[in-house]
């Protein structure tokens, strides 16, 4: 029977962040609830890299894995919902489900990851993690020597030209619009043969999710193998700033070394706190926060 009332810590986000702070938190058997809406950024990306003992798993099953092993630990409790609201109560924090339940604990973390927003391109959105894909740490590998496009502009497609320099040496970077490169970036993409089209991209034809070609605005194509893209996002949860959280310019939730928020009693680790995008820094990052939780209720209570 679940204590709506007793909760240690409340978990907001149940993927691999808010699993890893679950399970430092469970072994030091503090009361944990983890609260997950079910629907992971990465669900549609076939494979995870990068990260040891799991490298080439699909995500869904490294996620299914860490929950039973989490949920082995008998004071943390998963509920399944969508957190829809937050505020400060006397003793802590209380959450609000879309359902209308609310649960209440000490302590919040938030590991409730970010929201891609796609651009308006006619398939980009059923490519996205599979061959339209953000970082080359977590898929460069699998598509190095191979023909490959970088959706951005300026520094930010620079900085990914690069990186994948070193992974294929046939790029070309898609400005859809004026290039925005410095005299120094232009000389050094000149150098390794890098080019660039500005026309607008208009539609990306692809098989079941893997990029046949980039069509552009003026009915011209290209085929590549795989495209990388720099597209915004915004944040899975607004209860974060509700309780008054402050944000980095770049839209994340600003924390300290230990993932504490600028709001007393409340974390936040994974994507939605770190540029560094990948299972491993999910991992890590809630296994850090887990820890400075529970170093926090102890010197409370000890």
């Amino acid at each position: 029977m679940i204590n709506y009332n007793n909760f240690d810590v409340i978990i907001i986000g149940g993927s691999y962040a808010g699993l890893s702070a679950a399970m430092a938190l469970g072994r030091s058997l503090r009361n944990i609830l983890i609260i997950d809406s079910g629907l992971p950024c990465n669900r549609q990306t076939p494979q995870s890299h990068n990260f040891i003992i799991q490298d080439g798993e699909k995500p869904s099953v490294i996620a299914e894995k860490a929950k039973a092993q989490v949920l082995t630990y008998d004071t943390v409790k998963f509920h399944t919902g969508l957190a829809v609201r937050g505020r400060k109560t006397e003793k802590g924090f209380a959450i609000t489900t879309q359902s209308g339940e609310e649960f209440k604990g000490k302590k919040v973390v938030f590991a409730t990851g970010i929201k891609d927003v796609m651009p308006e391109i006619k398939g980009f959105s059923e490519c996205w993690g599979i061959s339209v894909i953000h970082c080359p740490y977590c898929h460069g590998f699998e598509f190095r020597h191979q023909k490959t496009g970088i959706m951005a502009n300026g520094e930010r497609a620079f900085h990914i030209a690069s990186l994948v320099n070193n992974l294929t040496n046939n790029i070309t970077i898609l400005t859809s619009g004026k290039a925005d490169f410095n005299a120094e970036q232009m000389i050094k993409l000149s150098n390794h043969k890098i080019k660039f089209i500005e026309t607008k991209i208009a539609e990306i034809e692809h098989e079941k999710g893997h990029v046949k070609n980039v069509v552009f605005s003026d009915r011209t194509k290209i085929d590549f193998n795989a495209v990388y893209a720099a597209i915004p996002f915004t944040q899975h949860s607004d209860i974060p700033l509700s309780l008054g959280c402050e944000m980095t310019e770049q839209g994340y939730i600003k924390v300290d070394i230990f993932q504490k928020t600028t709001i007393e009693g409340v974390f936040a680790c994974g994507d939605n706190a770190a540029m560094m995008r990948s299972v491993a820094n999910a991992v890590y990052s809630g296994n850090l926060t887990g820890a400075m939780v529970n170093k926090e209720l102890t010197d409370e209570q000890f």
